[in-house]
């Protein structure tokens, strides 16, 4: 009896100890499993950050070709094939107040290969201007890379009488609702920052919408309306040769390429500040790997002095800075902060 005893007592003992060894086994099985799966998921990750972009990438450019934003996009362009080893095409897709390329790009692929040359109305200013938009910039997309700010000047018919900032406000609020101003459209920067302008110093002026620049360009050479907003690149011509008068640049410090023009914040206007900014960015889950690598690559374009050299050469300054989920929160500051000074002039959902 001892005997059978003994041996039931060991075959319990040696149930517990498979038991336990088989719980051992399963364990290191589940982790082996966990480690496989876990490689799995990463691993096209990881093979689509080395292979890309192992075909050409379209840039898509809400402007017609030759416009400053579409220069801005073929010298990036340019530099990010030399980089990168493969063709970046632009493709220009203008209209609808870059409405039409934006919701393009929104519902391209989601692989990197598709890109959008975003500019500020597209990601902050149009969300409240809009009724209704045919993307979301926060959720369609995903920042890739802030690529440089574009300062505006505000310029003045050579005949109106006036110096500088603080002047054209004296003015304005000696004869209220009396002085034109030209702007490319409602909610376009140009017609944003008057209204800003407008807004800070409790004047009143009339805003007359071109169909462009150019055309209102055109009309404050003749005198039909008396001031407006610029980006430099256009207008420096027409400054330089005396035809038109700068009163001061949109940003908080001096524009490089052109030191000679005050800021409005020290021309008569303390406090403006604002300006346009181009922004490389894809549609959202582009794969995360794919979009540092875009990002590391284009941040270092935009650092070269040669880049640099061309972007101020046409009156932009380079800033090329930010990671992309820095940039998810610019975005949406910059959201805010439009968004008040459209609604403020009016403009919310008036489109």
């Amino acid at each position: 009896m001892p005997f059978c005893r003994y041996r039931r007592d060991e075959g319990r003992t040696r149930s517990r100890r498979d038991f336990s060894t088989g719980r051992v086994h399963l364990t290191r099985v589940a982790r082996a499993l966990a480690f496989a799966v876990a490689v799995m998921v990463l691993a096209p990750s990881v093979r689509a950050a080395d292979r890309y972009p192992s075909r050409p990438v379209t840039i898509i450019v809400p402007f017609s070709a030759g416009a400053v934003t579409d220069v801005l996009a073929r010298v990036v362009a340019e530099e990010l094939s030399e980089r990168l080893g493969q063709p970046f095409i632009i493709e220009n897709k203008p209209g609808a107040g870059t409405l039409l390329a934006a919701a393009a790009t929104a519902r391209s692929p989601a692989d990197g290969y598709t890109l959008l040359l975003a500019t500020s109305s597209t990601m902050s200013i149009n969300s409240t201007l809009y009724k209704h938009l045919p993307y979301d910039p926060v959720q369609d997309f995903v920042p890739v890379s802030l690529l440089c700010s574009v300062p505006f000047v505000l310029v003045a018919n050579k005949n109106l009488p006036v110096k500088n900032a603080a002047d054209l406000v004296k003015l304005a609020k000696q004869k209220p609702g009396q002085l034109n101003y030209g702007t490319g459209g409602v909610g376009t920067t140009a017609s944003v920052l008057i209204s800003l302008l407008k807004s800070m110093t409790g004047t009143k002026m009339t805003e007359v919408v071109y169909r462009g620049i150019t055309p209102a360009l055109t009309d404050m050479l003749g005198g039909t309306i008396q001031f407006m907003f610029s980006d430099i690149g256009t207008v420096e011509p027409l400054m330089k040769a005396g035809k038109i008068r700068a009163l001061g640049v949109s940003t908080s410090e001096r524009f490089k390429g052109d030191p000679d023009i005050p800021t409005l914040a020290e021309n008569g206007v303390p406090g403006f500040a604002g300006d346009s900014w181009q922004m490389l960015v894809a549609p959202a889950k582009t794969p995360k790997d794919i979009i540092d690598k875009l990002n590391v690559a284009t941040n270092e374009i935009l650092n070269s002095p040669a880049v640099a050299g061309k972007l101020q050469g046409l009156g932009m300054s380079s800033i090329g800075k930010g990671t992309p989920a820095k940039l998810e929160s610019y975005v949406q500051s910059e959201a805010a902060r439009w968004g008040k000074v459209v609604t403020d002039a009016g403009f919310a959902g008036s489109q």
